[in-house]
């Protein structure tokens, strides 16, 4: 069931933040970890390192692309994906095999070592690299360079991998993959994103001409789309200053496509969808909301995104109390809000089933949270979540120096995707404690403080 909300979060409606209890500069730019060294090339590649030690003598070198297959024209449907697969079947430098025999004989394995993938936004490429000899690192760097812009497309290398392509979509598609396609065009109703899952049309990936696959690589991976993020056990200044060397010179087209930002039109009526699948092996039900993505680039927006996690995090513990009754309305069920695409965000009510319950599970979602909407939350189940949100992020500041450069990684990539601030762990827990303490219950915001409402979809 999707429905576009006229408020983001209707739901948060219960909660006010008043201003007049906090001391940040609402207005002021969310903090940036100071440990990323960030800058953006004259050819409009972008970069992100920050020096990590966790795990020790390596390193994530990642090339992000921001196009994926919304980007494929009608004739490209799966080429995306086939792009992707193409890096690792020759480069410039690398002819064919001579790019795998390299990563496995300094053993890197594929898999947890060497990966990539491709989604309908982004196409992103991973290597998790040895640092205890520089070669390696330097040599790490050129393969993210040649993948960048020097992939080879052999005619009889594509049309080897067409074969890859379409066993892996064989073999490795289950029933969840299966069932979520079927309902893409329900989820994302009237848009490009309904046209276009990664898979594609497996016609077009067996029988398309090379060129039209060169033409996706030509139009998409362009510096102006990419960024390199560096996380690892090296000297941050000496790899920021490889990382200009290596990647400035590659050329920026004249006259570049637009990246699209395909629009999920609003509907006036309630949508849904039923998808099934002989080797399902359970059954669930969703609701789906439709909002505007947040803003996330002041100190106002940060606690806008905490309201969020407040709201979200008592609507769960309701949903967890429901769970455990004698006879529960469902095995689990969970909230949450997520950016699904370019333009559009979901914010996400679902739970697990008996396969004979399905109605009983959907009367007991939306029952709660109607009783949200109409009574909002109690003051104990506020403070309880406060505590924990504040708990966590204290501890997530005290194990900061555990944190794995994966991680780290992922943050930088979202942030160049998507506009995600990163600031560090401290500078999350001052935040927190500065702001937490101004979220109350609706009823009790302070007359002549300025409080928190819903923002508009599209504000």
């Amino acid at each position: 069931m999707i429905r576009r909300l006229t408020h983001v979060l209707v739901l948060l409606a219960v909660l006010s933040a008043a201003a007049c209890a906090v001391a940040a500069d609402l207005a002021a730019p969310l903090p940036l970890d100071p440990a990323v060294i960030a800058g953006e090339l004259p050819n409009g590649l972008r970069y992100y390192v920050r020096e990590n030690a966790k795990p020790e003598q390596r390193a994530a070198l990642w090339l992000v692309v921001g196009a994926g297959s919304v980007d494929e024209d009608d004739d490209q449907l799966g080429l995306a994906h086939l792009v992707e697969h193409m890096a690792f079947n020759g480069t410039e430098n690398f002819p064919r095999q001579a790019l795998i025999d390299y990563l496995e004989s300094v053993g890197m394995q594929f898999g947890p070592e060497v990966n990539a993938y491709t989604n309908q936004n982004e196409t992103v490429y991973m290597l998790q690299v040895p640092t205890d000899r520089p070669e390696l690192l330097a040599t790490g760097l050129q393969v993210l360079e040649e993948w960048a812009h020097r992939v080879s497309f052999e005619d009889e290398e594509i049309d080897k991998e067409r074969g890859v392509v379409i066993e892996e979509w064989r073999s490795g598609r289950g029933a969840d993959e299966r069932m979520f396609d079927a309902l893409l065009p329900i989820v994302f109703h009237g848009s490009r994103y309904a046209e276009r899952n990664t898979i594609g049309d497996p016609e077009i990936i067996r029988t398309a001409p090379h060129d039209t696959l060169r033409r996706f690589y030509r139009d998409w991976y362009r510096p102006d789309l990419m960024a390199i993020v560096a996380v690892g056990d090296f000297d941050g200044a000496a790899m920021a200053a490889s990382i200009r060397e290596r990647f400035a010179a590659i050329s920026r087209p004249a006259a570049p496509r637009p990246l699209l930002q395909p629009e999920v039109p609003d509907h006036d009526r309630v949508l849904y969808g039923v998808a099934t699948d002989a080797e399902a092996s359970n059954t669930m039900i969703s609701l789906l909301f439709k909002h505007a993505p947040y803003q996330e680039a002041t100190v106002a927006d940060f606690r806008h995104g905490a309201l969020g996690q407040l709201a979200v995090g008592m609507l769960r513990s309701r949903l967890a109390e429901l769970s455990r009754l004698a006879d529960p309305p469902f095995a689990n069920a969970f909230a949450m809000d997520r950016r699904q695409g370019r333009t559009i965000s979901f914010f996400t009510l679902a739970a697990y089933v008996k396969e004979d319950g399905v109605a009983r599970g959907l009367e007991a979602l939306t029952t709660e949270l109607e009783r949200v909407h109409r009574h909002g939350f109690t003051d104990g189940e506020l403070e309880r979540i406060k505590v924990e949100l504040l708990r966590q992020t204290e501890q997530a500041a005290a194990e900061a120096d555990k944190t794995e450069s994966q991680r780290f990684a992922r943050a930088l990539m979202t942030h160049f995707l998507r506009g995600s601030p990163y600031p560090d762990a401290a500078q999350r827990l001052a935040l927190a404690r500065d702001l937490l303490p101004g979220i109350t219950r609706w009823p009790r915001w302070t007359r002549g403080c300025a409080s928190w409402s819903p923002r508009p979809a599209g504000s």
